[in-house]
C-alpha cells in the first residue's frame, strides 16, 4: 500500500521558510545547465502494485496530486521509493519500465509512468523491505503492472530508466492556502516533468523565490491576492521557462489556471 498523504503546513515552519527576491535565472544555481540532461541509461530495480484494476488507492498521495484522471496522469502511475522519491523532489518524473529475468512472471514490453506518490518504508518487517532505503523500488498501479507481469507474482525485477514527459496542454497551476500563505500545485509538466526551482512574479513585484512544501506544492508568504501572476519553473534537467500572466488579477483559491505552454 503506498498511499501517503502528507497534511499541508499552513504555518511558519521550517518547511516553508520566508520568500526572498529571487537571481536572475543566469544566476540561480544549475538553471539552463546543459549537464543536467536526463540520465538515458537503465538502472535495476524492483516493482509491485497497488490499489485496483481502476486506480483506486492510487489517486492524491505524497506527491500533492488529486484526480489523477482529472489531472492528465490516469493509470501510468507509480510510487516510489525513498531512494527514488527524493523527498517529493522527483514527483512528476517520467519513467520507463520493464520486467526482466523472471521468465516465469515477466510480460514482454514495457510500461511509461509518471511519479505521482511515496511508497514508505516498513522498518516493522525483517523480509519483503522493497521500499526500505536503499532499494529502488517501483509500486505500479495494478493496470500498469499488468502490462509488464502477470498477477499472480507480486514483486518482479525490473530495468528502468528516465524518459522526457509527454504532457498534452499546458502546465497547470493550481492554488491553495490563504491570502497570507500561497501554495501553488504545479502539475501536468513535460519534459523531465520533476521540479527543482520555482518563482512567482506579480504584477506589482520582482521575481520572488517559492519554496517547496511537500510534493509539488510550492509557497511563499508574501502577500500576492489582488495582483496578475506570472511563474518561472525550472525543471531538473535545468531547463527553465517563463508563464507570463497565469493568473488574473481577480485570482482566487482553489482555482487552476492554464499555463498555456508546456516543456
Amino acid at each position: 500500500m503506498a498511499m501517503w498523504v502528507v497534511p499541508m503546513s499552513y504555518g511558519h515552519g521550517a518547511m516553508i521558510g520566508n520568500a526572498v527576491e529571487a537571481p536572475d535565472v543566469a544566476e540561480a544555481p544549475g538553471i539552463n545547465d546543459p549537464s543536467k540532461a536526463l540520465d538515458p541509461n537503465w538502472y535495476d530495480a524492483r516493482a509491485t502494485f497497488y490499489g485496483d484494476i481502476h486506480g483506486g488507492d492510487t489517486q492524491q498521495g505524497a506527491c500533492g496530486y488529486g484526480n489523477l484522471f482529472r489531472q492528465g496522469y490516469g493509470l501510468a502511475t507509480a510510487a516510489l521509493s525513498t531512494a527514488l522519491f527524493n523527498d517529493g523532489y522527483t514527483c512528476g518524473a517520467c519513467y520507463e519500465i520493464m520486467c526482466t529475468r523472471d521468465p516465469q512472471w515477466c510480460l514482454p514490453g514495457s510500461v511509461k509512468i509518471t511519479a505521482t506518490n511515496f511508497c514508505p518504508a516498513n522498518y516493522s518487517k525483517t523480509t519483503d523491505l522493497w521500499c526500505n532505503p536503499p532499494q529502488k523500488h517501483f509500486d505500479l498501479s495494478l493496470a500498469m503492472f499488468l502490462k509488464i507481469a502477470k498477477y499472480k507474482a507480486g514483486v518482479v525485477p525490473v530495468r528502468y530508466r528516465r524518459i522526457p514527459c509527454s504532457k498534452t496542454g499546458g502546465v497547470k497551476f493550481e492554488t491553495k492556502g490563504n491570502p497570507y500563505f500561497l501554495m501553488v500545485l504545479i502539475y501536468n509538466v513535460g519534459g523531465a516533468g520533476d521540479i527543482k526551482y520555482v518563482q512567482v512574479k506579480g504584477n506589482k513585484t520582482g521575481w520572488i523565490t517559492m519554496k517547496k512544501n511537500w510534493g509539488q506544492n510550492w509557497t511563499t508568504i508574501t502577500v500576492l491576492t489582488g495582483q496578475g501572476l506570472s511563474f518561472r519553473v525550472t525543471t531538473s534537467d535545468g531547463i527553465t521557462k517563463d508563464f507570463w500572466n497565469v493568473m488574473p488579477k481577480n485570482w482566487g483559491f482553489g482555482q487552476t489556471f492554464d499555463g498555456r505552454i508546456n516543456f
